[in-house]
């Protein structure tokens, strides 16, 4: 990452003062073999200057039917890199121009759940602390509940980056009472974490208990793993409007158009009045303004939260749902179910609507959660429409 001159991948021609091969010829060299494994660490942030394009430069690396003659400047013979394994790593597939992503096989891994968090902060990350600050086991307990708070208030990562930082605070902490002369044993206990590393600076949304016509939980996926979204409608007279307000992108603001545009043509099925939005305005709102949102899986949220509203049915707060939808009525599948179901967990939530074609990914969710949630899952907007209006108290039918 950050590479910019081509010549550190072809390497400089020996014409130059202070010429060098690249920086792969040097790899094989310092090796000593034909066939070592490379690692390309943050591939995707490779930059292009006045000095040539990397990226390029690394077409002819990767690409099993070219790298067979590989030519190095320094060198200026064909030498054979086919006998290489290279693994890249990158955060953002995204920037990585595309004839370059289409010579590698993308592996696309998830982030850590709150529990391998902790086994890897119990295995890993708080002995190496202990010992980088001069302690002794014997001085220094911090047990899983701890850790799970540290994890959940302290840190917002797909990594263990950051909860490194904040076990190496407590450590320091520590370390300096063992100065001062207090060196009875602790045991880092979740209450004690305030002295230690300051106030909460991360609060998780949790499902409320209060449940009102017009207003659904949702699940998002971030960088960072899942969370929940409370989406809320409500109405007004008006000509006819759709407002939406809450950082929406391009995406959900279609899939709110799309949304309203079905309940409007079904509304016969539905026995509604036809003409029952021509008069009125609807606001659709996602709170937590300062989170830009724009991902194609809230569509069926919106279209609960509509119905929701025009039919005076509350939605059950322990219901979350993920989906996109169709004009036709269709509930499209989405990604990150892992990382939504296991916030939804978190939030207290305990039945998860998903689509159809998302039955698959149950295998990547762990078995405890599993257990503790139940699933639906909906092919159509109808029988998802059914479902909500089942689960709600219908009081009243405009």
């Amino acid at each position: 990452g950050g590479m910019r001159d081509e010549a550190e991948i072809r390497g400089h021609r020996r014409t130059y003062i202070g010429a060098l091969p690249g920086r792969i010829i040097q790899g094989l060299r310092k090796a000593g073999t034909r066939n070592p494994v490379f690692m390309l660490d943050e591939i995707d942030k490779l930059g292009t200057d006045f000095r040539g394009d990397p990226a390029s430069a690394m077409l002819e690396v990767l690409d099993p039917a070219q790298n067979n003659s590989f030519t190095d400047h320094y060198l200026d013979v064909p030498f054979d890199l086919s006998a290489v394994l290279f693994i890249a790593t990158g955060n953002i597939i995204d920037t990585m121009p595309a004839p370059l992503r289409d010579r590698m096989e993308i592996l696309e891994l998830p982030g850590y759940t709150l529990q391998e968090k902790a086994r890897i902060a119990v295995r890993h990350l708080v002995p190496r602390q202990i010992e980088n600050h001069g302690l002794k086991k014997s001085q220094v307990r911090i047990p899983a509940p701890a850790l799970e708070k540290v994890i959940a208030d302290y840190t917002r990562e797909a990594g263990v980056r950051n909860l490194d930082r904040e076990i190496a605070a407590i450590c320091r902490k520590l370390a300096r009472r063992v100065a001062e002369g207090k060196a009875r044993p602790v045991t880092v206990r979740p209450e004690m974490l305030h002295d230690l590393l300051g106030p909460v600076r991360f609060e998780s949304e949790v499902a409320e208990k209060r449940t009102m016509p017009g207003v659904v939980t949702g699940l998002a996926w971030t960088p960072t793993g899942g969370d929940i979204l409370f989406i809320e409608a409500t109405r007004m007279p008006g000509k006819g409007n759709l407002i939406l307000t809450g950082s929406l992108g391009d995406v959900m603001k279609e899939s709110a158009r799309a949304a309203l545009s079905y309940v409007r043509a079904h509304a016969a099925q539905w026995k509604l009045s036809p003409n029952f939005a021509d008069e009125t305005d609807y606001h659709i709102h996602v709170p937590a303004e300062a989170m830009p949102k724009y991902g194609p899986s809230a569509g069926l949220a919106m279209l609960s939260a509509l119905f929701s509203l025009v039919m005076q049915a509350p939605v059950p707060s322990h219901l979350a749902m993920t989906g996109e939808i169709t004009l036709r009525g269709r509930i499209m599948p989405v990604g990150g179910i892992k990382e939504k179901v296991l916030a939804a967990s978190r939030a207290g939530i305990t039945h998860v609507m998903l689509p159809a074609s998302n039955r698959r990914n149950l295998e990547d969710i762990p078995p405890e959660i599993r257990r503790k949630i139940r699933f639906t899952f909906v092919k159509d907007a109808d029988s998802a429409l059914r479902l909500v209006l089942r689960n709600g108290r219908a009081t009243h039918r405009p």
